[in-house]
């Protein structure tokens, strides 16, 4: 289940393995201990604090693990930014954003190029707003398609922006999708939507749902790999 973040929340420069870094504090009343994690997204240090846990706790796990944190920053893709010009993937395949100032209607693909109208400020919202239709519209068919087979349905699909999950399911059988997943191939895509869906039957990762994610994906393997390698790089997009 996500951390249930309370408004304290600020961030300060800090030295790790000699490179230049930045911690974002957070408190968490429902956390435990502290926490230590790279958001990859941002490139940053994110320490979570329990209701009573000092900054002085964090700096100390964060320097028992620093040669961890330094080699994880320093393996992060290069950012990229959505902007005029740029290649981003879609469904795996690089497209180039192309910023057509005379047209209307937002961004669309013409594979291989996002065209994009209207005033520049506004490119790099409008090339995500169309993305997260899209995978809206790709993930809602393929959850309902696959919750089909074994007499289910999702009570609903959310797109959302996360920095850890690319997907989620919960109780009440709401899946969730990151919008960046849109950019993966189609098998990556196959296997995280099969890995959700099959929530809706089993609430774990008990012999059952994986029997149960292999009759719906042949991808597993193949794109939890992927994932591993290559996931990294759609955080560093914005």
């Amino acid at each position: 289940m996500p951390f249930s973040i309370a408004p304290m929340e600020d961030a300060e420069p800090v030295i790790v393995g000699g490179l230049q870094a930045t911690i974002v504090w957070r408190k968490n009343n429902r956390a435990r201990r502290v926490a230590l994690r790279i958001d990859p997204q941002a490139g940053r240090i994110v320490i979570t604090l329990p209701p009573r846990g000092s900054r002085q706790a964090g700096l100390a796990l964060l320097r028992g693990h620093e040669s961890w944190v330094a080699e994880r920053l320093a393996s992060l893709p290069p950012a990229l930014v959505i902007a005029d010009g740029n290649e981003i993937p879609v469904f795996g395949q690089p497209h180039r954003i192309v910023h057509d100032r005379g047209t209307r209607g937002g961004a669309a693909i013409e594979t291989p190029v996002i065209r994009v109208s209207g005033h520049p400020d506004f490119l790099a919202r409008r090339v995500r707003d169309m993305l997260r239709d899209l995978a809206f519209r790709e993930f809602s068919a393929m959850a309902r398609h696959m919750a089909a087979q074994f007499r289910a349905r999702p009570a609903a699909v959310r797109i959302k922006d996360t920095h850890t999950r690319w997907g989620s399911c919960t109780a009440d059988g709401t899946m969730m999708f990151s919008w960046r997943l849109i950019m993966a191939p189609r098998f990556v895509q196959d296997y995280v939507v099969a890995h959700e869906t099959a929530h809706l039957r089993h609430m774990n990762h008990g012999p059952d749902f994986w029997t149960l994610v292999e009759t719906l994906t042949p991808y597993r393997a193949e794109a939890t790999s992927w994932l591993h390698r290559e996931g990294p790089g759609l955080l560093r997009i914005s």
